[in-house]
């Protein structure tokens, strides 16, 4: 790009700047010394490929989202918890918002990540162990007592029966008193990843693509600030992906919701903004902001030039982070604070929108209160204390950032490229039932394409990690420690037998034919292609438990079991 381009960017995005509310804050160095909110190239510079870098606030979007960067609204500090009971946890949401949390993240346990009720034969020494229980709409009051929904973002981390939790959250907003068409917040909902990574997952891919096409249809016309589906590539990356294959797989799972959207009719400028994802913020400092950086540069031009989206709302990435919980060490476990922070400090500079800190303990147990403490300040210490929230995209112009960005996306794109060969061959004729990249993820996870694909990378780390080629404080470098054993949380067994005798007294004080006749019309509305969810929702408020709907539908949809392979 020459001056005379360069020049123009700038005026733009000063006036957009100047018409922005700011945060009332200290944008000095701590010295005292002011700071630019943005920085670029000396007036009069020709600089080819700028085009690519640009200006915050503007297409590509290479530089964030927004002309202020942090300097508007830093990011959301959203701590994941979840463990034991509802009251147990909705103890613990309390402390994180009184701590200065800006919103909340559900963990659920297992027999809820799975669709199972509490007492459910399957469920046994599972409950609240990994998360939070929750079996009707019931749990979930709990869950938010004297917390207005209205008024606090959540983020829900399920997949499979991410729709009935969904309606049991609406359920609970309803039951306060709250309009449920004010909800903001994020559902994971990525089904996709489930099939690549994570496992837990209820049916075959069709039906719970169904399900989400129900729900972005639902949130469009009722929950216009909801986001219902995170397209997640932390357990990607937690299951041994590198960088590369994160960002590819996770952009490809969101282009095929895309696609899913388009299929149903939707208006990509009305869906897609509510479509966000789920990054994980791994050690490799640079790397990691290379690839946020990368991410939003590549939506933005597919959405733009391969599906037709011409707002900006429409062709932003926003996404939240993770620390990466694979980092994390049994091992002189306190390296992990540092870790951590690092980690954190990769997703500010990178532009997150929200982000959660690990706890150092989290390897061993769920986090103790005193390590989500330490964890949640690690956050509040880069926000208040390190400056990095003065300036929009601080390495922009960098040139090794600049040049990880560049291979980051180069390598993502020949990764989409091998999966849209992948539908290409599913579908020889070239029509695809929903889309070109939809047919190559449904491809690539009935060959074990992804499968692979990942096991291969962690195998690689693995061979390093074990031949000494890549070191890891405290595990296979310096080993020697003073550190003792930490005191970590522990979920009493009492908290699974006090859920299931609460479960059991719920079931018998509820109008059991009333909860028939609602499970009824849900499988009604599955059998004629209804959307399904006004009926669950009715299933829901007859105080349906979450196994019992699952169930329902399993026996109407059947379930998936992932092919063999060797």
């Amino acid at each position: 790009m020459d001056a005379h381009g360069i020049e123009q960017g700038r005026q733009r995005w000063q006036a957009r700047y100047d018409a922005a509310t700011k945060r009332h804050a200290d944008f000095t160095t701590l010295s005292g010394d002011p700071v630019a909110p943005v920085y670029g190239p000396p007036p009069g510079t020709d600089l080819p490929g700028f085009e690519r870098i640009g200006w915050p606030g503007e297409y590509p979007f290479t530089r964030g989202l927004y002309p202020t960067g942090y300097r508007g609204r830093t990011w959301t500090i959203r701590q994941f918890a979840g463990f034991g009971n509802a009251e147990q946890t909705n103890d613990r949401y309390q402390k994180i918002l009184k701590a200065g949390g800006g919103g909340l993240s559900v963990a659920f346990d297992m027999p809820t990540l799975m669709g199972r009720d509490s007492d459910d034969p399957r469920s046994l020494g599972e409950v609240g162990h990994c998360g939070v229980a929750i079996d009707s709409a019931a749990d979930m009051e709990v869950l938010f007592r004297d917390i207005p929904l209205g008024d606090v973002t959540t983020s829900m981390t399920i997949s499979g029966p991410a729709v009935p939790v969904f309606c049991m959250y609406l359920v609970a907003a309803e039951r306060q008193g709250v309009d449920p068409g004010v909800l903001n917040g994020t559902l994971q909902t990525d089904i996709f990843k489930e099939y690549i990574a994570q496992k837990e997952w209820l049916f075959e891919p069709g039906p719970h693509l169904r399900l989400i096409g129900d729900l972005m249809e639902y949130c469009v016309a009722r929950i216009p600030a909801y986001k219902p589906l995170s397209v997640s590539g932390y357990h990607i990356r937690e299951a041994g992906a590198t960088a590369a294959q994160e960002l590819a797989y996770t952009l490809a799972d969101g282009f095929g919701y895309v696609e899913l959207g388009l299929s149903r009719g939707l208006d990509v400028e009305t869906f897609a903004p509510g479509l966000s994802f789920f990054f994980d913020a791994h050690l490799d400092f640079f790397e990691e902001i290379a690839k946020f950086r990368a991410a939003r540069r590549i939506w933005a031009r597919w959405m733009r030039d391969v599906y037709g989206a011409t707002t900006d709302k429409a062709q932003w990435l926003r996404f939240h982070t993770q620390t990466a919980g694979v980092s994390l060490t049994a091992q002189q476990p306190y390296n992990n604070v540092v870790r951590t922070a690092v980690e954190a400090l990769s997703a500010v500079l990178g532009g997150t929108n929200s982000l959660h800190t690990n706890a150092l303990d989290e390897t061993l147990a769920l986090p103790s209160e005193q390590a989500a403490e330490v964890a949640l300040r690690t956050q509040q210490v880069l926000m208040e204390e390190t400056g990095v929230a003065n300036v929009a995209d601080p390495l922009g112009g960098s040139w090794y950032v600049e040049a990880l960005t560049d291979r980051i996306e180069a390598d993502a794109e020949k990764i989409f490229d091998r999966i849209k060969e992948l539908g290409a061959r599913a579908v020889p004729s070239g029509e695809h039932p929903i889309g070109p990249m939809t047919s190559g993820i449904l491809r690539g996870i009935e060959d074990g394409f992804f499968t692979q694909e990942i096991a291969e990378s962690a195998f690689r780390y693995q061979t390093a990690l074990e031949k000494g080629e890549k070191a890891v404080v405290g595990v296979n470098r310096h080993t020697g420690s003073v550190t003792g054993d930490l005191e970590i949380l522990r979920v009493s067994h009492e908290v699974e037998r006090e859920q299931v005798r609460t479960l059991g007294e719920r079931r018998a004080a509820r109008d059991d034919a009333g909860v028939r006749a609602a499970l009824d019309g849900m499988l009604a509305a599955a059998r004629d292609g209804g959307n399904m969810i006004e009926p669950m929702l009715a299933a829901v408020r007859a105080e349906a438990t979450l196994g019992e709907i699952c169930d329902a539908l399993r026996q109407q949809w059947g379930v998936y079991a992932e092919p063999a392979r060797f």
